[in-house]
């Protein structure tokens, strides 16, 4: 278990394609439970430990996940979830080059729960949820386009439903479209950062996920990263200005 930050009131995990965040039919440990028996070995707590679940991700997605240690935090994220309060970025990667480099996409998703899927509207009908997102081509392989997604709704699977009605379903999810699964079973969507106030401190946190241990992940990671430590800083930036 990859623990990226953790204080008396929250702790926030890299979560792994093959983890789930809470306890499901599949009968597998869930992710809630692992920060639980850590926490409860770490600080030798007699009895039951807290842990509060304030979001989910779908089993097959990896990222950032933060959990509250407190019910005062647990709480007050839980409303920051709900109002969007906090910016949540996520990475995909894409087969297919998406129809602009940049772009709002709004949609009306609909959600099956007899399939455990998502179908996307361009206009509302019955039962229909307004959903919307920004992504944004940031890197490419000779294969593959890598998208940073900005989430504005919260939707089931709105990143993997929204990008495969664009015409680029998210390599690995063949639920959506793509043409073969990946090797670790997941799909290559991952929470890569997080930023909002502390519920308590109220401190801003600022978090970026890793990605996966994975050649094409690391590839694009190593891109993104070399590019921003070329871009010039803003007094850089002033200075050539001047």
């Amino acid at each position: 278990m990859e623990i990226l930050y953790e204080d008396n009131h929250i702790i926030v995990v890299n979560k792994t394609c093959s983890e789930i965040v809470q306890g499901d039919k599949s009968g597998d440990m869930p992710l809630s439970e692992m920060v639980q028996a850590y926490l409860k070995e770490k600080y030798a707590k007699p009895g039951n430990v807290f842990i509060g679940v304030t979001h989910r991700l779908d089993r097959p997605v990896s990222g950032v996940v933060v959990f509250a240690k407190t019910s005062k935090a647990l709480s007050r994220l839980n409303e920051m979830f709900r109002t969007h309060n906090l910016t949540k970025r996520y990475w995909a990667i894409v087969k297919n080059r998406p129809p602009q480099d940049e772009e709002l996409l709004t949609n009306y998703l609909v959600r099956n729960e007899r399939m455990n899927k998502t179908f996307v509207y361009d206009k509302q009908v019955k039962d229909s949820k307004l959903s919307k997102l920004s992504y944004k081509v940031i890197a490419q392989s000779e294969k593959y386009y890598l998208l940073e997604i900005d989430l504005m709704t919260g939707r089931h699977h709105q990143i993997r439903a929204q990008l495969a009605h664009m015409g680029c379903p998210i390599r690995g999810d063949i639920k959506y479209g793509f043409d073969r699964t990946n090797k670790d079973g997941g799909i290559s969507l991952h929470a890569r950062h997080i930023r909002f106030i502390h519920p308590v401190s109220h401190k801003e946190i600022d978090i970026v996920a890793p990605t996966p241990d994975d050649t094409l992940w690391k590839t694009f990671e190593q891109i993104v990263d070399a590019r921003e430590e070329d871009a010039p800083t803003h007094s850089e930036e002033e200075k050539h200005e001047a």
